[in-house]
C-alpha cells in the first residue's frame, strides 16, 4: 500500500489550468503502474476534513493537528516487497510538491 502524504497546501488556489497539469501527472504516473500490472487498487482522494478519536473518548478536529503533512491518498501496488515497491514510488506527483510516500504492506 502507498499512502500519500503532502504539506498541507490550498488546492482552491490553484488555477484551473494547474489543476489540470497536476491530475495529469497523477494519471500518467499511475497508469504507467496499471500498464506494468502493478497497480491492484487505486484508492479513492480522501477528505482534508476527520475527526480523530484517541484513547479516553477525547475527540479532536481534523486528522491534522499534530502533523505537518496531510494524508491525500492511497493505492494498493502489486509488488514481491518493500524495495520494489519503493522502486515504483519513484516519480509520485506527492514528491514532486515536497511530500512522502508511505509504504507499507497489507496484511491478510
Amino acid at each position: 500500500m502507498m499512502l500519500f502524504r503532502q504539506p498541507s497546501y490550498d488546492y482552491s488556489k490553484a488555477s484551473p489550468k494547474e489543476m489540470q497539469a497536476l491530475a495529469k501527472q497523477w494519471q500518467d504516473w499511475a497508469g504507467n503502474l496499471a500498464s506494468q500490472g502493478k497497480l491492484a487498487s487505486n484508492g479513492p482522494r480522501l477528505s482534508m476534513e476527520g475527526k480523530v478519536l484517541k484513547s479516553g473518548g477525547v475527540i479532536t478536529d481534523g486528522p491534522f493537528v499534530e502533523i505537518r503533512e496531510r494524508l491525500g491518498s492511497f493505492i494498493i501496488v502489486k509488488a514481491d516487497n518493500l524495495e520494489e515497491a519503493a522502486a515504483l514510488a519513484r516519480g509520485c506527483p506527492a514528491l514532486d510538491a515536497g511530500g512522502s510516500v508511505e509504504i507499507r504492506p497489507v496484511i491478510g
